[in-house]
């Protein structure tokens, strides 16, 4: 019996880190409480605990694109938290942390981020 219990719950933990919450193309609103206007959007694939992308800010003003920047990361174990990386074309990187909640993600960025907002709420464009 102990061992049946045991198999049940190895099964539900894995059937609960397969859920893939950050799994899409998410986007910001403009952001009208600032003097920058941009798009922020956010395309990513997450397979079990690792997650692969890219990201994009886009602007009427050319000084606030960013182009295309490679994304890489992992989520924490319980799955609502990531950590990732975002790389620019020159090699440079910076951190940023993704929590998900409700269909939607906060985005705070950490370290030289420059290139995109310090914090921003996504909300799923699609899968």
């Amino acid at each position: 019996m102990k061992k049946i219990a045991l198999v049940l719950i190895l099964i539900s933990f894995q059937s609960y880190s397969q859920i893939n919450k950050f799994t899409g193309k998410w986007g910001s609103q403009k952001c009208k409480d600032c003097k920058k206007e941009y798009f922020f959007t956010i395309t990513i694939a997450q397979s079990n605990y690792m997650i692969s992308g890219t990201a994009e800010v886009t602007s009427e003003h050319k000084e606030l694109n960013s182009g295309v920047l490679d994304v890489t990361g992992y989520v924490y174990p319980l799955g609502d938290r990531a950590q990732i990386k975002l790389i620019e074309k020159d090699g440079s990187s910076f951190g940023a942390l993704l929590i998900v909640e409700d269909d939607k993600i906060q985005f705070t960025a950490r370290g030289n981020g420059y290139v995109v907002p310090k914090e921003v709420i996504f909300k799923k464009l699609y899968e």
